[in-house]
Formats: structure tokens, C-alpha cells, sequence
């Protein structure tokens, strides 16, 4: 591996405050690899996405002991993650399938210092789950919403509640649900006014879109 295939944006944070996240899918373990050992030494914190429980075995055993792993939502934290201050987030999901998209956007928030309330499998087919637990969802400033098959729910609680409601289509769902992309349609077409929509299973992006209304917010 030639090391000008590892070029990792360290002012980014200045930027637009936020470090680079270091997508894992499609890089090898000695690019990774080199990605954190050269994170260390200079001691940027990094959020990885995408990383599968082979792959982060495949790691070093001194960048393995670095990482805070997840193998739910496959996201690793070197460093940062102390979360403080009241909860301003909610991160709901349709069904139990969902949840490893969540915990995508879950794990980016920690990593800015963001708690998160977690409510999942309250998806309509069922409305009472939702109902009994819309009041603490309506007191959130922003609602990530994961959703797949038809996503009903990110357009419900649009209808529902005062704050920044993101969709996350899911690719879960058979047959014509076509990997999320009906659910991702669905939730572009959604009737509930100023829903946000990112693209499909990306958890860490609605996270991102989260923490910049945050921001403005003060």
C-alpha cells in the first residue's frame, strides 16, 4: 500500500465541525489500519461507519484495543463520545429490523456528545406502540425516524410532533420494497410539511443533519 492512498482530511472539523468519518466498506485492513495509526499520532479522534465485525478483527490488535466497536450498527470510536447535557434527540424505528440503522445514528451522536432517547418497534401496523410513547417524542427538538417496507411512521410522526422530523429509509421489506427504495420514494413524497429525508440506511447522515439544526438551534 503506497501511503498517498490514505489521505485523511484533518482540517475538516474547522471546517464545518465535523472530524472526517472514515467509511469502512470497500478499504482493506492495512488501509485502515493506517488510517488510525496515523490518527493517533496525531491525535484526532475518528468516527468509523461501515465496519464489519471480520474486518475489525482483521485490525491491528493495538488499534482494536483503541476502538469502542459496535457490531449492531457497525461504527467504531477512537476517542471522544462523552455525551452532557439534557437529551435532545429521539431515535425511532419501525420495527426491530431497523435498529441497527439507528444505532448508526445513535453511535454518531455519542460521538459528538449527543444522548439520544431510543424508541423502537413502534411502527404503525401496531399504532398504539407509537401512541403510548408520542408524548415523550413530541418534547424532542429534532426525531431521526427509521423506517422500511412502505415507511409510514417518518410521515405520522411528521404529522405529530413540533420539532425536525429526519426520515432514514431502510432497505428492509420484501419484494417490491426494492431495497428501500419505496420507502425512501415514499418519504420524499411525504405530505408532512418540511420532513427531512436522507438517503437509504443512512443513519450517520441523519445524525449529521440532527447536530447542524442543533447547532443553529443554540
Amino acid at each position: 500500500m503506497h501511503e498517498r492512498e490514505v489521505v485523511p482530511d484533518d482540517a475538516r472539523r474547522a471546517r464545518i465541525g465535523f472530524d472526517e468519518s472514515i467509511y469502512c466498506a470497500g478499504k482493506s485492513a492495512p488501509q485502515l489500519d493506517a488510517i488510525l495509526a496515523r490518527s493517533i499520532a496525531s491525535g484526532h479522534s475518528r468516527l468509523l461507519t461501515r465496519l464489519e465485525s471480520a474486518m475489525f478483527d482483521a485490525l491491528a490488535g493495538a488499534h482494536r484495543a483503541a476502538l469502542d466497536y459496535d457490531p449492531v450498527s457497525r461504527t467504531a470510536l477512537l476517542g471522544r463520545g462523552a455525551e452532557s447535557g439534557p437529551v435532545r434527540v429521539a431515535v425511532v424505528t419501525a420495527g426491530t429490523s431497523d435498529v441497527p440503522v439507528a444505532k448508526e445514528a445513535v453511535r454518531t451522536l455519542s460521538y459528538y456528545g449527543e444522548s439520544s432517547l431510543e424508541i423502537y418497534d413502534v411502527g404503525v401496523a401496531g399504532l398504539w406502540r407509537l401512541l403510548d410513547r408520542l408524548e415523550e417524542i413530541r418534547a424532542m427538538p429534532v426525531v431521526i425516524v427509521a423506517a422500511g417496507m412502505e415507511a409510514s411512521l417518518p410521515s405520522v410522526v411528521g404529522g405529530q410532533v413540533p420539532g425536525l422530523v429526519v426520515a432514514v429509509p431502510t432497505s428492509n421489506g420484501y419484494g417490491v420494497s426494492s431495497g428501500g427504495r419505496v420507502a425512501l420514494d415514499a418519504s420524499l413524497s411525504s405530505c408532512a410539511p418540511g420532513l427531512a429525508v436522507v438517503n437509504i440506511d443512512n443513519g450517520y447522515g441523519a445524525a449529521c443533519v440532527a447536530l447542524r439544526a442543533l447547532r443553529l438551534a443554540g
